[in-house]
């Protein structure tokens, strides 16, 4: 079986793309996903996406981790395939599709440089030592003190498999604040199970927590990831975060074929 493949990256988050529309992919094979997004014997990948046919919208998107199970919402990852939309001519600059946790719209500049509105927040959990909430993923995050030598990888390991969330964990992002709206961030990505190069859910989550719990008054917030630069812009009623954008590059890499 030979399969057509687009490899995609935002901000380093990197995904194998595969235009789903006749629905010939084998979605429920899990070794076969996992394989593809391996590194060393596959094409290699933070997760695979699949660009499907969606009667009210201009596509939909099924997202999978990289060990090969379906997952919840990527943010950087739904900025790609709005790219990936672009590049087969299913949509012109503007987007609306569905994904796991409903429906979004996203534009495309002439840079290239994606806006992806996400799902409004108005839960957050906040405590001393942390702050958890959805942005279409579950995510935990933390402020430390010396990001740049943190294990990320061991300290994230460690509470995504923690008592703190059980069975499902949750992602991890630990946080270093550099001024007023701007914030560096480094993930532990559950699905993954290691630190990547950036997360979409995570640096929406990081931005309104940051302004939740005091430290930013500003509602555009710049974060800094292992792979570039995002912003996160959102609008504020009560307790309420509303009109939530992810922006950020989101670039073709490479196509091929894969004999599976």
């Amino acid at each position: 079986m030979q399969i057509k493949f687009y490899k995609y990256q935002g901000t380093g988050n990197d995904f194998v793309m595969i235009d789903n529309r006749l629905e010939t992919f084998p979605k429920k094979n899990i070794q076969l996903i996992a394989h593809l997004c391996d590194r060393r014997f596959g094409i290699g990948g933070d997760g695979l996406i699949l660009l499907e046919n969606d009667p009210e919208t201009n596509f939909k998107m099924v997202y999978y981790n990289s060990d090969g199970n379906q997952s919840t919402m990527c943010g950087n990852g739904g900025r790609c395939l709005v790219a990936f939309a672009k590049k087969l001519q299913v949509i012109d600059n503007n987007a609306t599709f569905n994904a796991i946790d409903g429906l979004h719209h996203a534009s495309v500049a002439e840079n290239g440089i994606v806006s992806l509105q996400m799902i409004d927040v108005d839960t957050i959990i906040d405590k001393s030592e942390y702050s958890f909430l959805n942005t279409g993923s579950p995510h935990h995050v933390q402020l430390v003190d010396d990001l740049v030598h943190y294990n990320v990888k061991d300290n994230g390991a460690a509470i995504r498999y923690g008592d703190l969330y059980g069975k499902e964990g949750s992602n991890i992002n630990f946080v270093k604040k550099i001024n007023a709206n701007t914030f560096a961030l480094r993930t532990y990505e559950r699905g993954v199970e290691d630190e990547t190069l950036a997360c979409g859910t995570g640096a929406t989550a990081v931005a309104i927590a940051m302004h939740a719990n005091g430290q930013t008054n500003a509602t555009a917030i710049n974060i800094n990831v292992e792979g570039g630069k995002l912003a996160v812009s959102f609008d504020k009623k009560d307790n309420q975060f509303t009109n939530v954008f992810l922006i950020g590059p989101a670039e073709f890499v490479f196509e091929g074929t894969i004999e599976v």
